[in-house]
């Protein structure tokens, strides 16, 4: 009598199909779970013996068994890099992955440590938030950590064989979304402030130009920053925005669609002034590749930093309040669009949101004459009053 197989060790049989076909397959048993799977032929020329059969049953267990063990014993740091390269691989920008890297140095890591990824559960989630409410962290952040948490859960079920059997987030409540239409913006005098309080220097000409460019079109800075003369089309009265500059890396402007924005004459004025004072009268292929806001010094593209240090400065010499961030000058041109009229889908498009509700930010400031009149009669005690007001 043949001794019985160690329980673990699987067993392997011939098996024949509809057709006569003879094939070895195996079956086992792996944390409670059986599992059964085709070693190869019988029969024919590339036959096995039972004992090539046996072979092969022993290699698919083994690469069952490393598949689970990855899965135990992968920490969130070790999934993180493996996610990392993946984006990296599939050409995701790098702010996303720097976006990634931070989560993972700043709270993930810290908060899961050495454990394996495939023991964290809803519960373990739910304290980490927890946690990051304690430490003061905006609603928004949180939501942003937490996506970033699940996105690489997601790859790591994602896999031909999965590291993570389930997305502990999907079971997890967030926090709500905190809805906010409080903007910061220049108005025209504060902005003519601005630009009178531009200090002189090597950086003058082009902050100056900058501004003006920033307040009146509602660039983004990255796209400010990657501007080239050939996207700006005196003729047509356009600005083409096509590439962002972002971490040290050019990419596609946000929302990843290329769009155009209107030129006012004193933008037009302003450009083409600085144009000339950096190369002349005579344009050409040269010139129209290069850089509109490139750095004085060296023709690359502005260093964040100093920048902004220009920028308060500035503030600072015109009375304002030097707390202010560039971006205020994109509202500005919001602020500014909105109140003379500018329809929502319109201002939607020159400024590149994706999503029409951020756009209504700004339709706060648009003009109500309408409205107010219809609260003037609604409140006046002339006898017309009593008649109803059609709108």
């Amino acid at each position: 009598m043949a001794a019985r197989r160690t329980y673990g060790t699987g067993s392997v049989k011939v098996e024949t199909t509809g057709a006569g076909v003879e094939s070895w397959h195996g079956q086992w048993w792996n944390n409670g779970k059986q599992i059964k799977r085709m070693l190869g032929p019988k029969t024919g020329p590339d036959r096995l013996t039972k004992r090539q059969a046996e072979k092969r049953l022993r290699e698919l267990m083994a690469e069952v068994k490393a598949t689970a063990k990855v899965a135990d014993v992968l920490t969130i740091r070790e999934l993180g890099a493996r996610y990392m390269q993946a984006q990296e691989k599939r050409g995701r920008k790098r702010a996303t992955r720097v976006a990634v890297e931070s989560a993972l140095r700043v709270w993930l890591e810290p908060f899961f440590g050495e454990r394996g990824v495939n023991s964290i559960t809803p519960e373990d989630v739910d304290d980490l938030i927890a946690e990051m409410d304690s430490e003061g962290l905006s609603a928004k952040s949180i939501r942003n950590y937490i996506g970033t948490l699940s996105a690489m859960f997601n790859y790591a079920r994602s896999r031909r064989q999965p590291w993570m059997s389930a997305n502990p987030c999907v079971r997890v409540e967030l926090p709500g979304r905190q809805e906010s239409t409080e903007i910061r913006f220049l108005d025209l005098d504060e902005l003519d402030a601005l630009l009178l309080a531009v200090e002189p220097g090597a950086y003058e000409q082009l902050d100056h130009a900058l501004y003006v460019t920033a307040a009146m079109t509602g660039m983004r800075e990255g796209e400010l920053l990657a501007l080239r003369w050939h996207d700006v089309d005196w003729p047509s009265g356009k600005i083409r925005v096509r590439q962002n500059y972002v971490l040290g890396e050019y990419v596609s402007p946000k929302g990843n669609r290329t769009r155009s924005v209107p030129m006012a004459d004193r933008v037009a004025g302003e450009l083409d002034r600085y144009f000339k004072a950096r190369h002349g009268e005579q344009a050409g292929d040269a010139q129209a590749n290069k850089l509109v806001f490139g750095d004085p010094v060296d023709g690359k593209p502005l260093k964040t930093k100093p920048l902004l240090r220009r920028y308060r400065k500035a503030l600072k010499a015109a009375g304002l309040d030097e707390s202010r961030v560039f971006h205020d000058l994109r509202h500005t041109f919001g602020t500014q669009s909105a109140a003379a009229g500018v329809p929502m889908r319109t201002l939607q498009e020159w400024m590149g949101h994706k999503d029409i509700k951020t756009t209504e930010i700004y339709a706060h400031y648009a003009p109500s004459t309408r409205e107010a009149a219809l609260i003037e009669a609604a409140f006046s005690r002339d006898d017309q009053s009593h008649n109803p007001v059609h709108i």
